[in-house]
């Protein structure tokens, strides 16, 4: 599976790691039932996997309040993914 993720443009032409750098390795491993490796390579994998997965249930089911829920998420996510990409460059 590794030689088919896409490398990152970013870090190849400026040579710094973006925002969803970790992203591919970290699904790679926790398929492979990893969570802890998975964690530590890209923190935000569980709430990204928990707001797509409710995205696609609010599709098929529309929960009451789910454009709160959806906004909680995606400010958690964004959140937890610069914090974790602000200790990871400053290391």
């Amino acid at each position: 599976m590794e030689e088919y993720m896409l490398p990152c443009l970013n870090k190849q032409l400026f040579g710094v790691d973006c925002l969803g750098c970790g992203m591919q390795r970290s699904l790679l491993l926790l398929s492979k039932g990893e969570v802890v490796a998975s964690f530590k390579m890209y923190p935000a994998i569980f709430t990204l996997i928990l707001l797509a997965t409710f995205i696609l249930l609010n599709w098929k089911f529309k929960f009451r309040h789910s454009q709160k829920i959806i906004s909680i998420l995606v400010i958690l996510n964004i959140t937890i993914i610069i914090v974790s990409y602000l200790i990871k460059i400053n290391k």
